[in-house]
């Protein structure tokens, strides 16, 4: 089902965004595994909406429970299920989207293929509400990793047209990202985020919205992780990170800048530093033919501007089968550029733990 991922460390969600409930289900975490609630609350709160301006105004504070898979937070074997009750919605906002499907949603393609039972409520099944149960798999996923010692972190690269510094792919060190997990933008430079924000604002002053440029960087992976071909390093990664809701396009390492450069330029050579085998610089992006080389792993994810907008848009009446016009009400982000950063960063852990725990088997 697509609504499941991965094959040691599959993960199936279920919910939508105004149903009852949303939640998802583990299968393959060993028996004795403690659970890391700190982390799973702090990530959780990192998503969440209705934090700050440059977010929803919906209220949900995201608190989940462990209802079947643990006792007393030790993982006892058992498929560990986890629910996140919504408390805050308004159904009444989507009624008039039962017949006028809102542009770049899934509401048209989602009416055909379930023959008009889709439920438009918040985007249904298809709505960035589905990442917070991801983000408690994701939050497991994570302290797993760090257990092997790997570790992800993420910053904004750009909102529209607000940069961040560039970063030396040659030269990435931990002590660059320390604090990104308590920043609502983490950045390099301080002085971007003001930027940043200012964009936002700007957006969402005008009833509009934009998109922006995460990038990530995962830490002290092993050497060889990965399959070369359909289950490439690169692929899996990519599979991932395109089901979160509003992802564009990906890139690794040099990405496109790399079909500018000659071979001599692009091509990364090998030296020994304490007994290791390391690269001078890093355009591979820590993957080569779809196997890690224990470089840092480095890719860059375009995350679209946010669909639901309160500017008039023009759209059809699937009942009447003319031309209309819509406009859209409710609680959206103007950006979703800062939550997309943590499901981009979970959704990667998830990903990672899974290839790794087949790499140990």
């Amino acid at each position: 089902m697509s609504y499941s991922f991965g094959k040691n460390f599959k993960v199936t969600l279920f919910g939508q965004s105004h149903s009852r409930e949303i939640g998802l289900v583990i299968d393959g975490i060993e028996a004795g595994y403690k659970i890391n609630r700190d982390l799973i609350s702090k990530n959780l709160d990192r998503r969440r909406p209705g934090r700050n301006e440059f977010s929803s105004s919906r209220k949900e504070e995201d608190s989940y429970e462990l209802v079947s898979g643990e006792v007393e937070d030790i993982t006892c074997g058992a498929p560990l299920c986890a629910t996140i009750k919504n408390k805050d919605q308004r159904s009444k906002d989507y009624d008039n989207l039962r017949d006028m499907p809102r542009p770049s949603h899934a509401d048209y393609p989602a009416y055909v293929k379930f023959e008009s039972h889709n439920d438009v409520r918040g985007g249904g099944q298809f709505s960035g509400r589905m990442t917070a149960p991801l983000v408690i798999g994701g939050s497991i996923a994570e302290d797993l990793l760090m257990k092997r010692g790997i570790k992800i972190y993420s910053r904004i690269k750009s909102i529209g047209l607000a940069e961040d510094c560039e970063i030396n792919l040659d030269d990435i060190k931990e002590e660059n990202f320390y604090d990104f997990k308590d920043q609502v933008f983490p950045v390099i430079d301080p002085s971007s985020r003001e930027k940043m924000e200012a964009e936002i604002l700007k957006a969402k002053e005008e009833g509009d919205s934009i998109g922006g440029i995460v990038e990530t960087f995962v830490l002290n992976m092993p050497v060889g992780i990965g399959e070369p071909f359909f289950d490439s390093l690169e692929s899996v990664i990519s599979h991932a990170v395109f089901s979160v809701p509003g992802i564009k396009g990906i890139e690794f390492g040099s990405g496109f800048e790399a079909a500018k450069m000659l071979g001599s330029t692009h091509n990364d050579p090998y030296y020994y530093e304490n007994k290791e085998i390391k690269t001078r610089t890093n355009n591979h992006g820590g993957i080569i033919g779809g196997l890690s080389t224990g470089m840092p792993i480095v890719f860059r994810t375009a995350v679209k501007p946010t669909s639901s907008i309160s500017k008039s848009q023009d759209t059809v009446s699937l009942k009447n089968k003319n031309n209309t016009k819509l406009e859209i009400v409710g609680r959206h982000d103007p950006s979703i550029v800062p939550r997309a950063l943590v499901a981009i960063e979970m959704i990667t852990a998830i990903a990672l733990l899974d290839l790794v725990m087949e790499g140990e088997r």
